[in-house]
């Protein structure tokens, strides 16, 4: 049976889209970052995706000092990645107050509230309706 490590950590939780992500991070000598249980740079392939989910520690300086774990789901990966970045702002805030300004100047602390349009009856998709013709 494994061990359960009872370290303090802060947690929040971050959406984007249908993704939810569940921040905690834990104040730590050796930095890690997991998603899923997975490294965070096995789980986002793209260069992309690995600058967005670590734009609030770039922003704020510092790179070297969390043990990061992220239980990610829903989505998709691009959703996924904003859901964590919007999770670790949260939860960077609730570390440090005076960390609030600078991440909210940055946009990290407001949830994207774009989500995809359900489809209507009598329409093909969301918008687009079937093509008309006169007789």
């Amino acid at each position: 049976m494994p061990s359960i490590k009872t370290d303090k950590y802060f947690e929040a939780v971050g959406r984007r889209k249908t993704s939810t992500a569940r921040v905690r991070i834990f104040i730590a000598e050796k930095p890690e970052f997991s998603v899923n249980g997975k490294e965070a740079k096995l789980y986002f392939p793209t260069a992309e995706m690995q600058k967005t989910i670590q734009d609030p520690f770039s922003k704020l300086k510092l790179t070297e000092k969390f043990r990061v774990s992220v239980k990610v789901s829903g989505g998709g990966l691009h959703s996924q990645a904003e859901a964590v970045r919007h999770g670790l702002a949260r939860v960077l805030t609730l570390w440090n107050a005076e960390f609030r300004g600078k991440l909210k100047k940055a946009g990290f602390l407001k949830r994207d509230p774009r989500m995809k349009e359900r489809r209507k009856f009598g329409l093909k998709k969301a918008r687009k309706s079937p093509k008309w013709s006169k007789r």
